[in-house]
């Protein structure tokens, strides 16, 4: 059996992603292995086999962005699937999952997989929920082995991170049961755990049996992203004991993994409003000793139907600045329907603008001066500059090309009265001079 990245470096063995990572963050490969072996960051890589773009999750890195795209029932097409990666993967996206839950959910994953060369993470209860009503007309009929099975499946696949939710016990739904909730759950993988729970009266299968689980995950060293079941789904349920309770608990599992070998993130809210976002990124990170944190937007309102991945974005950028390091997106479409190619362009743009605006307060190396040199060539009139320096390039240069007038220097909003241009004439400074801003 291969040793996991985690086990390499213990044994002084530095794998060769993190040259890479280095490089692209401006990191020093020491400092990298010592927050790796720390738990404070992860590079989601499988030893499948599938080629893997190393990317690094955590402490003093960029944030990053997860794409979720996926069948459902109601919406089962490979080519829309595989439409809405390449939509992902061109706008920038640093992962993706796959969350389908419709049709022929293993041959989908496997066309995703071989498209894909970035992480990819999975969902593994969705297939085993999928399986076990395709098989006796229920979800609950699935049993650990069908679970731990899945799992195994998926990662010998190759996919590189997975959520698992783990730490949704007994004693969490007590706890949410005790106190009530507005919506009680919204996530489907915590709802299908819970389902399961309350039939059969027994513990959390992957709670109860987290050893076998681990097993698998240092076999095919898949990265392990703690899903929080009981995350809350408005604002009224935010930062609740029920929460807070999962969460507890996620930290004791992630001590548990590391010790064994195993890279593990921690999956965060949800709905939550700005004025509680940064401690909740403070109490995510105490509770589980630094480890990633990855968090669903957060939204900051609920009334927002149809411009939801803005409300994400602006909890994400908070969420961000205060430690949170991985930032699923969330579609303009959330809670309204199954998400186009459109909305997952958009989410992934939003949310890297999300992420950027948290390098800046965060200080990651690089990020002030991609704004500086905008700056510049924006001082400079410089169009070709500024499109290229976008996040969104192609948005930026579509709107340019059908506004832009040959007449005048500037853009059609000042024309001739373009204030960049007129101080810099009047002020005889000329274009190449401009040396800071």
């Amino acid at each position: 059996m291969k040793p996991t990245l985690l086990q390499l470096l213990r044994d002084g063995v530095i794998p060769e992603q993190l040259n890479q990572i280095s490089s692209d963050e401006q990191r020093s490969v020491e400092s990298l292995a010592e927050d790796i072996l720390r738990g404070s960051t992860v590079v989601p890589a499988g030893n499948s086999g599938r080629y893997v773009r190393p990317t690094g999750i955590g402490r003093g890195l960029g944030t990053k962005v997860n794409a979720n795209i996926g069948s459902s029932s109601e919406s089962v097409s490979e080519t829309a699937e595989l439409e809405k990666l390449r939509a992902a993967l061109h706008a920038g996206a640093d992962a993706v999952m796959d969350l389908s839950t419709g049709g022929d959910v293993k041959a989908l994953r496997r066309t995703l997989l071989a498209a894909c060369d970035i992480p990819f993470g999975t969902v593994p209860i969705y297939e085993a929920t999928v399986a076990a009503r395709e098989k006796s007309g229920s979800m609950v009929t699935m049993d650990v082995d069908d679970l731990m099975s899945v799992v195994e499946h998926q990662a010998s696949e190759g996919v590189d991170f997975m959520t698992i939710h783990a730490g949704l016990t007994r004693s969490a739904l007590d706890e949410l049961q005790a106190q009530g909730r507005l919506v009680d759950v919204v996530s489907r993988g915590g709802a299908f755990m819970i389902a399961w729970m309350l039939h059969h009266d027994r513990e959390n299968p992957f709670y109860e049996h987290f050893d076998q689980l681990l097993e698998i995950m240092i076999r095919w060293d898949v990265t392990l992203s703690l899903g929080d079941g009981l995350r809350p789904g408005c604002l009224v349920d935010a930062s609740d004991r029920a929460q807070f309770s999962e969460l507890v608990t996620l930290g004791k599992l992630a001590k548990r993994a590391r010790e064994a070998g195993i890279q593990t993130m921690i999956e965060g809210p949800g709905h939550v409003p700005l004025q509680d976002i940064e401690a909740n990124v403070k109490m995510a990170k105490k509770l589980t000793s630094g480890a990633p944190f990855y968090v669903l937007g957060p939204l900051v309102t609920d009334v927002a139907p149809g411009y939801d991945h803005i409300t994400a974005a602006i909890g994400g950028a908070l969420a961000g600045a205060a430690g949170a390091d991985f930032l699923c997106y969330v579609t303009a479409a959330e809670h309204l329907g199954l998400p186009g190619v459109e909305d997952v362009r958009q989410a992934v743009v939003v949310s890297r603008i999300a992420a950027h605006a948290a390098d800046i307060a965060k200080g990651i190396p690089g990020a002030i001066e991609w704004d500086r040199q905008m700056a510049l060539a924006r001082k400079s009139l410089d169009w070709d500059g500024q499109i290229n320096l976008a996040i969104d390039p192609d948005t930026a240069r579509a709107i340019y090309d059908d506004r832009h007038s040959d007449s005048v220097d500037g853009c059609s909003m000042c024309g001739d009265l373009c204030a960049m241009k007129l101080v810099s004439d009047y002020l005889g400074v000329r274009e190449g001079e401009i040396t800071g801003c």
